[in-house]
């Protein structure tokens, strides 16, 4: 698994401030005029591989708690957010049942192998609650064969169908499977402008030509 300063300095590399603010009024946009239809204002959420906070800083709730390997990502987190640096793969820190929507965007396919994945997956399960979503965004390698590998620090292979096999094996019930949602990634084609991306979001049809990644929603059984 890369280290943490690697980390930081692979992200360095691929996002400038400015693709950053861009990146971060992006998500403004996601969560709040779409994701944030599937979280309560008293649900209590972590966010998995939190990064910068793109999704936490966003989406409003009771509680709000990241955690990320790289520990310079607490500085970009608002205030009230709670923040563990460590491996995705523990959630040690949290009890059972204790949240009510786990998300995470464009991590499993970093970790080191599907094994690993599926144990980020059942801690997850663990610290949901019974009826608890978790809800995960990431590239669908059945529209990216090649590009897919171009990210160094891309290790597993995933698809919507795979990772929705992997959810109901170990006791999650598929709520919404997304094929394709957003493009690839912020700088491949997305609109901008909030107002245009706005209107992407309320265009579906759309998703089916520009889209590369999956949005997969699944409920604890």
């Amino acid at each position: 698994m890369t280290r943490p300063d690697d980390l930081q300095r692979m992200y360095d590399r691929r996002f400038g401030p400015e693709a950053r603010r861009a990146k971060a009024e992006v998500w403004k946009v996601i969560v709040e005029d779409y994701l944030q239809r599937w979280i309560r204002p008293e649900d209590r959420v972590l966010d998995v591989g939190c990064g910068m906070g793109e999704f936490l800083n966003h989406v409003r709730c009771a509680r709000r708690a990241g955690i990320d390997l790289n520990p310079s990502m607490q500085a970009n987190l608002a205030p009230g957010i709670e923040f563990h640096a460590g491996d995705v793969r523990d959630l040690s820190f949290l009890a059972d049942g204790s949240q009510d929507v786990v998300f995470t965007s464009n991590l499993l396919e970093h970790l080191p192998s599907k094994a690993d994945v599926e144990k980020l997956l059942r801690e997850a399960a663990r610290v949901l609650r019974s009826g608890g979503h978790l809800v995960a965004l990431g590239p669908n390698l059945r529209f990216l064969p090649g590009v897919y590998w171009d990210y160094w620090d891309h290790l597993v292979p995933i698809t919507d169908r795979s990772l929705v096999e992997v959810l109901e094996t170990i006791g999650f019930e598929t709520v919404d499977e997304i094929p394709r949602f957003l493009p690839y990634t912020t700088r491949s084609w997305l609109p901008k402008s909030p107002a245009l991306l706005r209107l992407y979001l309320r265009v579906p049809i759309a998703w089916r030509f520009l889209g590369g990644q999956f949005l997969v929603r699944a409920k604890k059984s």
